[in-house]
């Protein structure tokens, strides 16, 4: 075990992805007297749990089923709450017990589409436990990065804030993207709309959807933190917790909006497309009146008899059916044209 600083991230780290598929890693952090200690393994961690003046946190990245058991009976972890992290595809929730708080929220990002990541969270009277993949970098969030020690010298109740705070921060460019593409999608529905710019649509619905199943549990979770009274949760810290519990109504609030936008400018594309059909209607119905005149005109002077209907020899008949037939095409297309028929 070696005493250290925490390490910070490399700048080029994004906040909220790690490696995914990397092998699993147990990172122990503590503080005792004033001093940071960090390590990575199951080596020491007993003891450290054990001490009443240390302030310890777990960080189990990409953890087998093996790990998760040996952490949870040094934890003295519930057999269900270690059964929840293994199997994970939980909804996000909030479960307390006499002695731990277990809640599982997501972490969202979105590059060229939107990507959760599940948190498992176990709050213990002097540990915090966190179990995720590596696809989230816990440390990379700006307050354990920039002062853990300050963190940790709060509590670990302080410390699940810190965490569970950077994870909504993060929600609002996700949501902020979202709401992006669909005033994109919006402009191309008004300037054109096609099957291409339909499925972008729905893709879009479904991310929505997807956002929602994934923060909207969430403010339920903040709800029990802010108004129970828990053991875990000192009564100072609950002001920290509130506030984030304000940031999620907000989130919540844009999710509806942006939903309702996405489902307007579905009924927009179909009025779009609705009237694109009605206007090639009328076109092909204009087209339509203009032959048929010419084609009235043919019948009754039928061009075998036009010499006869006409004093003046065949070829005079000929020509002025034929004359007529063309005045009368372009009168009917004036006429089409003046009410924005073709």
């Amino acid at each position: 075990m070696t005493e250290q600083t925490p390490s910070r991230p490399s700048p080029s780290e994004p906040p909220s992805a790690g490696v995914a598929g990397r092998e699993p890693t147990l990172r122990v952090v503590t503080l005792r007297g004033g001093r940071v200690s960090e390590w990575e393994g199951e080596a020491g961690l007993a003891e450290a749990i054990a001490d009443p003046a240390a302030c310890t946190w777990i960080d189990l990245i990409e953890p087998t089923p093996g790990h998760v058991a040996a952490v949870a009976g040094l934890l003295g972890l519930h057999p269900l709450i270690a059964e929840d992290i293994v199997e994970g595809n939980q909804r996000a929730k909030i479960e307390v017990t006499e002695r731990l708080v277990h809640i599982v929220m997501f972490a969202l990002d979105y590059t060229s589409s939107l990507q959760h990541t599940e948190i498992d969270f176990v709050l213990g009277e002097r540990f915090l436990l966190s179990v995720h993949s590596g696809r989230w970098n816990a440390r990379a969030t700006g307050r354990l990065r920039d002062d853990l020690p300050s963190v940790l010298e709060r509590g670990a109740d302080h410390l699940l804030w810190g965490l569970v705070d950077a994870i909504v921060d993060a929600y609002f460019p996700c949501i902020d993207r979202l709401g992006d593409e669909i005033d994109d999608v919006q402009d191309q529905v008004i300037a054109r709309a096609t099957p291409a710019v339909l499925q972008r649509l729905f893709d879009l619905k479904r991310e929505l959807l997807a956002a929602r199943r994934a923060t909207a549990p969430v403010r339920e979770i903040f709800n029990q933190l802010t108004n129970r009274d828990l053991a875990l949760i000192d009564h100072e810290e609950i002001i920290y917790f509130r506030d984030v519990y304000d940031h999620l109504i907000r989130l919540t609030d844009e999710l509806d909006t942006y939903r309702e936008l996405a489902s307007g400018t579905l009924d927009a594309y179909l009025s779009t497309v609705n009237n694109n059909l009605s206007v090639i209607m009328k076109r092909l119905t204009g087209v339509t009146v203009i032959l048929a005149g010419v084609g009235a005109v043919a019948g009754v002077f039928g061009m075998s008899e036009a010499g006869t209907a006409f004093a003046g020899g065949e070829a005079t008949g000929f020509w002025l059916v034929s004359g007529f037939a063309v005045l009368l095409a372009i009168g009917a297309a004036a006429f089409l044209r003046r009410i924005d028929w073709i």
